[in-house]
């Protein structure tokens, strides 16, 4: 007997629809092939979420929820923090994808609760970080934070030509590095 669990579709849908916005983005996506995608019906995709742009909200939610648990910030190692980061996305470049057509079509506008929270905490990081002398005081913690996760992201980028200059192997090294010249105190 087949026992109903809603949380795995929840993962299945949420699995297929980051598949299927990073492909096409949100306006390009289709309810009927992403449903195709988890293995349910488009019915319950509508059970789950009230239309397309409410689950790439969620996808969005999702992935940086993932994120906060799976790289926490660790302030006095912060550019081992980034090499993590970095990490993660050569491993899930979907993710980095998907975040970009997310940036496109949100925008600046787009105020997630979720991001606002893990950013506050990760700024109070830095900050008492820079309180004990580990990170420079140079500049406040919000634009060394936001400098780190720069860095951290930069070879994900679309069209940054660049890229092609410093090989795979050695990018990850530059952002540690690079990351490691900025906080220094």
């Amino acid at each position: 007997m087949r026992t109903r669990d809603p949380e795995a579709k929840r993962q299945q849908l949420l699995g297929a629809a980051l598949a299927e916005f990073a492909e096409f983005g949100m306006a390009g996506a289709r309810v009927d092939r992403l449903a195709r995608r988890a293995g349910i019906s488009p019915g319950l995709v509508y059970a789950f979420h009230k239309g397309k742009a409410e689950l790439f909200d969620a996808v969005f939610d999702h992935i940086v929820e993932l994120t906060v648990s799976s790289v926490p910030i660790d302030a006095d190692r912060l550019p081992e923090y980034a090499g993590r980061l970095h990490d993660g996305g050569v491993e899930h470049p979907e993710v980095m994808r998907f975040l970009t057509w997310y940036h496109l079509e949100r925008g600046e506008s787009a105020q997630r609760a979720v991001v606002a929270e893990a950013m506050r905490e990760k700024v109070e990081a830095v900050a008492e970080a820079q309180r004990r002398g580990a990170v420079t005081g140079a500049m406040p913690a919000a634009q060394v934070l936001a400098l780190v996760l720069g860095l951290a992201a930069m070879w994900h980028r679309p069209g940054e030509d660049l890229a092609a200059l410093v090989p795979a192997e050695r990018r990850r090294a530059v952002v540690v590095e690079a990351v490691a010249r900025l906080v220094a105190p």
